[in-house]
């Protein structure tokens, strides 16, 4: 039987979405396997810089397990050019969420174009984000933003969305660096809210320079969020946790295939028992992880 590296798959883009008002046009990637039929979709949030073209690492290997994945890129993206001082810069935690809903309101058109139409499953459809996109993710899975007041009255709540996957999410706003409150005053996420079942994954070693905590910055989404959730956090991972971004790109500072490999795995097997399309698929990731001593799981709910 061939590997998930061994599994052809194919990639379509650019694919543009409609959405008004938008300063640049919103343009997505959609990668599948080259075979099978009702297939579940994952749609991905990248990273602060990233864009469609990043994380292959993880999509292809999604895609070779038999996942639609669709990557849009967000304005913060480095191709757009709009940096820290730029005054559209503090509102594109907003776009971002819109972005989300975009893609997922015209997700058939999405993946007709693609040429998927009869082989995408848009009754089963997960959100997965990384960093600044794991955040981005969450909001659609319930969890709200902190204004400068403390209040998280505004809902991006997504109905009909199954399952979500955080990877290295933002922490909570109330150990943010100096320049992290003066930038990022959105990084402010209030988990309490996040109702939705979702993954969290982590590495042990992340220390993120824009928090004065440590690592387990990275495990608010987990533990300040109500069940049903669960935990995976990564020995030795950094905030790319081994390379997910991209082989040898700058930000990985941990490099390390099998530990890409190994989130990957984590997010499909997760994914495939949250859409019961194979349900037992993480219980039995869990139970092969914890064996071999590769991760530290945890659930609640």
């Amino acid at each position: 039987m061939p590997t998930p590296a061994q599994k052809q798959i194919i990639a379509v883009k650019p694919i543009a979405v409609p959405f008004d008002g938008r300063d640049v046009d919103l343009q997505v990637k959609v990668t599948a396997p080259r075979q099978g039929n009702a297939l579940p979709v994952i749609v991905f949030s990248h990273g602060n810089a990233w864009s469609m073209d990043g994380y292959e690492p993880l999509v292809d290997r999604w895609a070779a397990a038999g996942f639609v994945v669709v990557q849009p890129t967000h304005l913060d993206s480095r191709r757009n050019a709009i940096g820290f001082d730029d005054p559209r810069f503090q509102s594109i935690w907003r776009v971002r969420i819109a972005d989300l809903h975009a893609v997922l309101d015209h997700l058939d058109h999405v993946v007709g174009e693609a040429g998927l139409a009869r082989r995408a499953d848009l009754t089963r459809v997960a959100l997965a984000g990384h960093s600044w996109g794991a955040q981005t993710v969450g909001a659609l899975l319930g969890a709200r933003v902190l204004d400068p007041a403390g209040d998280d009255t505004e809902d991006f709540a997504r109905e009909g969305i199954r399952a979500g996957v955080l990877i290295a999410a933002t922490g909570t706003g109330d150990s943010l660096t100096p320049f992290a409150q003066e930038h990022l005053s959105f990084m402010k996420p209030d988990y309490t809210t996040m109702t939705a079942p979702a993954l969290v994954i982590a590495g042990d070693k992340d220390q993120s320079k824009m928090s004065t905590r440590g690592p387990d910055w990275f495990l608010d989404a987990y533990e300040l969020s109500p069940a049903p959730k669960s935990l995976m956090v990564v020995p030795d991972g950094e905030h790319t946790l081994g390379g997910i971004a991209g082989e040898a790109v700058s930000e990985t500072t941990d490099t390390d295939p099998a530990r890409v490999a190994l989130v990957a795995d984590a997010v499909s097997t997760y994914l495939l028992s949250a859409l019961e399309v194979d349900p037992g698929a993480w219980s039995a990731f869990r139970d092969e992880a914890a064996l071999a001593r590769k991760v530290t799981l945890s659930h609640k709910g």
